[in-house]
């Protein structure tokens, strides 16, 4: 297990990646692979399915967004990782037509419906899936991943290695998980209840909210993510000077925990100086928040670099998990 920072730009093809078969990868090839897209409306999924025309199965990705909700930024990143040969499954999850409005009490079960639809499909590898999750994404992909034993690969960006108090409406609403189980909500670290948010200083607000309450976690055992039960490699993206929530220092508890627990699969953290929420978003997709990505921390020289070295690191993590050869 291995923490790596920022590589010199003569590195960014990841030749020097922890992953055994990836000296046989040598630099990674991205391209632009021809794909179809369908909308899927079953069993109350809202998600877009993108398969390569090419004939045979494919390895499969499910793709979950942030703390954004609704279909747009999923589905951005869904074209990437469908531009490079896979098979995606770009899932909303709240914030949507037919989802719910926030992201609280979100059923768990919701995701296991999107595996099986996503195994099922005739384009699909079933042996070869993995998923991909930015910010409450990332803490929602090793959650599934956790509990979904068909997932082989498991990715997060800008995670955490906890569930937290899910994100209302309005922050006087009584607290609750983001997630649910068999309809009750599911174990979870509240905010730091010292914090009284300031829109006029909302970043400093919302990061606070996290950063205050994470030394609490230890009195909340069971919001914590058994990552240890994800059955396969596990990526970890961050940044450094995340502004959002300390991305980086949750990543760390990721990695002290399964090696606490003797985890049996390779596991990398790339953790990126000068870089940061935006850090774990593919650099061909624009900040879809209408400001630059230093404005969730890093510097715009700083998060750039960190796209594109995360970029290539996350698809050889998956070639490798899935024996793609370039």
């Amino acid at each position: 297990m291995r923490i790596r920072p920022l590589l010199a730009a003569a590195l960014l093809a990841c030749a020097a990646s922890g992953y055994p078969a990836a000296a046989a990868h040598g630099p990674v090839a991205l391209q632009t692979d021809p794909f179809a897209i369908e909308e899927v409306a079953e069993n109350g999924l809202v998600a877009a399915f993108m398969t390569p025309t090419s004939v045979g199965l494919h390895p499969a990705i499910v793709v979950l967004g942030g703390s954004e909700g609704g279909t747009d930024l999923v589905r951005g990143v869904g074209l990437e990782f469908a531009r490079q040969g896979y098979a995606v499954l770009a899932l909303s999850y709240f914030g949507a037509p037919g989802l719910p409005p926030t992201a609280e009490e979100i059923p768990l079960e919701y995701f296991d419906r999107a595996i099986a639809w996503l195994a099922r499909q005739p384009e699909v590898d079933p042996a070869r899936m993995g998923i991909f999750g930015i910010s409450k994404g990332g803490e929602a992909a090793l959650l599934v991943g956790s509990r979904s034993p068909q997932l082989r690969a498991v990715a997060a960006g800008v995670p955490s290695n906890l569930v937290w108090q899910g994100i209302p409406a309005r922050f006087d609403a009584p607290p609750t998980s983001t997630w649910s189980l068999r309809g009750v909500p599911t174990p979870y670290l509240p905010y730091d209840p010292t914090v009284r948010f300031d829109f006029t200083r909302y970043m400093e607000s919302v990061y606070a909210l996290y950063a205050g309450a994470l030394p609490m976690a230890e009195a909340h055992p069971d919001a914590i993510i058994p990552v240890e039960r994800i059955n396969g490699p596990v990526l970890l993206i961050s940044g450094m000077d995340d502004a959002m929530w300390p991305s980086s220092a949750m990543s760390d508890m990721v990695v002290a925990r399964l090696q606490a627990k003797g985890f049996g699969h390779p596991v990398e953290h790339l953790a990126y100086a000068d870089a940061g929420h935006a850090v774990s978003s593919p650099p061909a997709l624009p900040n879809t928040s209408g400001y630059p990505d230093e404005a969730a921390g890093g510097t715009a020289a700083g998060n750039a670099a960190g796209r594109a070295d995360m970029w290539r690191c996350l698809i050889l993590f998956f070639d490798t998990a899935f024996g793609v050869a370039r």
